[in-house]
């Protein structure tokens, strides 16, 4: 019997984590320097949240390392914008092309509204006052497929801030 997650009709569904190894391995085989480069990073930073708070990181929580990794980079693609450093701004966005390949699909803006409204329906919103809660049951359905920083926006609009 192997181990791993199953799916219904009994073919093994690689973790996320497993599929990244795999992916490692066929960038060394294919001797791509920089998507090797990216995944390494990015299996460090899992593991260093592994051993940080002494667990073993399911999918959800990989998705959060890797959408954090996705931000440090936004982040710096500002930074060297400013500084007119368009080589080091271009690299940062192929490692974020690269890392968003592992997020499941983005959800259209239709759906992020259809979220939101339901979302303050189901908690009763009436006021910015409610806002933690209705981020809280969006996150939970969008987390890894919807920016939430664009949520939070779309939220405050919607309660009328």
């Amino acid at each position: 019997m192997t181990s791993g997650p199953r799916s219904i009709d009994d073919t093994i569904v690689p973790t996320l984590k497993e599929r990244i190894t795999e992916d490692m391995k066929a960038a060394m085989r294919a001797s791509e320097k920089e998507r090797l480069g990216t995944i390494r990073m990015l299996q460090a930073a899992i593991k260093q949240r592994e051993v940080d708070e002494r667990i073993t990181l399911d999918d959800t929580q990989v998705l959060g390392v890797i959408e954090k990794m996705i931000k440090q980079r936004k982040e710096s693609i500002v930074q060297f914008e400013q500084g007119h450093r368009a080589d080091l701004a271009a690299k940062e966005q192929a490692e974020i092309e690269l890392l968003q390949a592992y997020l499941p699909a983005q959800l259209s803006d239709a759906e992020v509204d259809a979220l939101i409204k339901a979302a303050i329906a189901s908690t009763g919103a009436a006021s910015i006052k409610d806002m933690g809660k209705v981020m809280g049951v969006v996150k939970a359905q969008a987390a890894g497929r919807a920016d939430m920083g664009a949520v939070s926006a779309r939220i405050k609009a919607a309660l009328g801030a």
